[in-house]
């Protein structure tokens, strides 16, 4: 218990687009027109709703057309109204529910521009892609004075120190995971070997429920939530040194070693997504849908090249 109690005096510290891009409730009037000449590209928030994607071009937009008929095929084939997650007007205007099957989408429009002209027809295609936002997570190291490497005391203090930087940041809904925690024989300068637990541990934001009302929409946000559980943690263990230098008892057998605590902020995308600002210049930032041709296994940032991959968002080559 004596080993601890530097931890448990410390556990009373408290908290104190662009225009291709649909993100939300916002974008609920953007509207997209297509080209015959290529494909446009749109970004779509996964799980979210598109934008309204028209089959017109420009130059059909400023148009007077008679009885024109629209047909709407995506990856899975033919589109309608029927289904829960496409919606389609009588206008041939598109809206996709809950997105999540990226790939091309195109319409065929027929029309007339006079009563006794034959049909014309059109074929408009899109590249409709899926994407999140990064998902950012702050990795820490730190290093503490330890008992022998083969000590219970070791592994339980691993254990206390793990619930307590969780019930410091649980009010910010922010979690600690523990990555990894060896001991190892230090020999220091100029002296002996000493033994020193290398701690490594991240700190995530965990998705709030829109119901919590409590939940503030500055509060909400995950960055900031993030930031202020990483400043709960410097804090704690800036506080453990100080409680030390204070404290007229000898150290305690485990004890954390000063200026060892190390930060970075680490960026991730979910499997099958990845950052490419060269492919997706209208959406720099986003973790997109990782195309035919490449693959992300892992929660990294990349999607990796990979040949004989032909579905978009592969996890595996």
């Amino acid at each position: 218990i004596v080993l601890l109690m530097p931890l448990f005096y410390l556990l009373t510290v408290q908290p104190s687009e662009r225009f291709l891009r649909s993100a939300g409730p916002r974008h609920n009037n953007l509207k997209i027109v297509g080209s015959v000449i290529f494909p446009v590209k749109v970004y779509v928030k996964l799980n979210h709703n598109s934008p309204r994607i028209l089959c017109l071009t420009s130059h059909l937009r400023n148009l007077e057309l008679i009885d024109p008929k629209f047909q709407w095929k995506g990856p899975g084939g033919s589109l309608s109204s029927e289904s829960s997650s496409v919606e389609i007007s009588p206008t041939g205007t598109l809206i996709l529910r809950n997105f999540n099957l990226s790939g091309a989408y195109t319409c065929s429009i027929f029309y007339k521009l006079a009563a006794m002209q034959p049909d014309k027809n059109l074929f408009i295609k899109y590249l409709i892609y899926a994407y999140s936002d990064p998902k950012n997570y702050y990795e820490f190291t730190a290093r503490y004075h330890a008992a022998p490497c083969n000590s219970s005391h070791n592994t339980y203090f691993e254990k206390i120190l793990l619930q307590i930087l969780n019930k410091l940041v649980a009010e910010l809904s922010c979690e600690v995971t523990l990555i990894k925690a060896e001991c190892h024989h230090v020999k220091m300068q100029r002296g002996g070997l000493q033994n020193e637990i290398f701690f490594t541990f991240s700190v995530a934001s965990l998705n709030r429920e829109k119901h919590d009302i409590l939940c503030q929409e500055s509060a909400c946000d995950a960055s900031h939530r993030l930031n202020k559980a990483k400043h709960l943690i410097q804090r704690f263990f800036k506080q453990q040194v100080e409680v030390s230098r204070k404290s007229s008892e000898p150290l305690p057998e485990i004890y954390y070693i000063e200026g060892t605590l190390q930060m970075v902020l680490v960026d991730r995308c979910y499997p099958g997504y990845g950052i490419n600002a060269l492919l997706h210049p209208d959406c720099p930032e986003c973790c997109v849908v990782c195309s035919p041709g490449s693959y992300n296994p892992s929660n990294g940032i990349h999607c990796l090249q990979c040949d004989s991959s032909l579905i978009y968002g592969a996890t595996k080559c």
